[in-house]
């Protein structure tokens, strides 16, 4: 796992199961925000499922695009693209009705000092987009930001846990759902709201922020010591198989691997693999920001991708210089500041 080809490979290869579902599934998909970190995997991972699936789907890519050559990719590998700003409302109204919509716009970081943007991306926008769509299923991207910290002995939030974000993100982010949640009821559009802690990508994430610090000689933060991680591709299948798990009322659904993993254990494992020994700052604290999966797993099983598989690539990913995405997760972050 050196090159950008083996990732895009392993994380656009789909499973027997989400090929079997692929066949089950009727309608196109959309995605909604296709430009942000995960959409162009999973639109890949979609348009692989369909053809090994030997069935005939649309995956339409919705984004502003601004990243350069990204529309071009996607339509290389058969997406649909419509370069489109969803704040537009007469733009929103153009796009084409479809059966299956996976909703990924949003914003978080840059949130402190333009929070009114950032209430206007998740929570006054899905208002719109739900109205637009009604007819159709939606699963709503969303984040395990919207819980309170819990004890680390506790195993994390469940789904029957009571929402208490910390900061105006999280705070945006639980709105985003109660819009969706409303118009679910209100107009019965299937709904699943897809709380996700946190994906891993080689070329972004926790495991590679921690994995940099190591090798730069940074002292480690202990004091958010644990966290929840799932390899990107895995939680790409889970994001669109939910598409028949979406209900109305909505349905809530954490997505995260079955770990709760102490920073300091990564760091470990992650020096041993770099052969550099983890330097420390802080102590951990006894809560954090932690999901429980159990749900997920009942669902859709296990995921495919262990944790120390993840390290092993991550290691072998930043040994032989692959290419980085500049987007941090703040998962230290205590303040809800983004």
């Amino acid at each position: 796992m050196r090159t950008l080809a083996d990732l895009e490979q392993v994380m656009a290869e789909p499973s027997a199961e989400l090929i079997a579902f692929m066949q089950e599934l009727d309608g196109d998909i959309m995605l909604l925000g296709v430009g942000g970190k995960m959409g162009p995997s999973l639109a890949k991972l979609a348009m692989n499922a369909i053809s090994a699936a030997g069935v005939k789907k649309t995956v339409y890519g919705v984004s502003r695009f601004s990243e350069a050559g990204l529309k071009d990719e996607l339509q290389s590998y058969g997406i649909q693209t419509i370069a489109c700003d969803l704040l537009n409302d007469q733009a929103l109204q153009e796009l084409p009705d479809v059966k299956n919509v996976i909703y990924m716009a949003g914003t978080k970081f840059g949130t402190t000092g333009k929070e009114h943007f950032t209430w206007i991306m998740n929570a006054y926008l899905p208002g719109r987009v739900a109205e637009k769509f009604r007819d159709s299923r939606i699963v709503v991207f969303s984040t395990g930001n919207v819980y309170p910290f819990t004890p680390v002995s506790y195993g994390g939030a469940h789904e029957a846990i009571a929402p208490a974000p910390i900061g105006e993100y999280g705070q945006s982010c639980l709105g985003r759902e109660r819009v969706f949640e409303h118009y679910s009821q209100k107009n019965g559009t299937p709904v699943l709201v897809y709380r996700l802690n946190y994906a891993i990508d080689l070329r972004y994430g926790v495991l590679l922020e921690i994995a940099k610090s190591i090798k730069e000689g940074r002292a480690i933060d202990l004091s958010m010591g644990h966290f929840n991680c799932i390899w990107q591709g895995d939680a790409n299948e889970i994001a669109i198989r939910s598409l028949l798990a979406t209900q109305s009322p909505a349905n809530f659904l954490n997505v995260t691997g079955p770990e709760t993993v102490s920073v300091k254990y990564a760091a470990q494992q992650l020096g041993q693999r770099l052969g550099i020994e983890p330097q420390f700052v802080g102590e951990e604290s006894e809560t954090a920001l932690l999901s429980n999966a159990a749900k997920s797993m009942k669902l859709f099983g296990y995921p495919r991708i262990s944790l120390l598989q993840m390290f092993d690539w991550v290691a072998e990913w930043l040994q032989h210089g692959g290419s980085m995405i500049n987007k941090p997760t703040h998962f230290q972050e205590r303040e809800g500041k983004f």
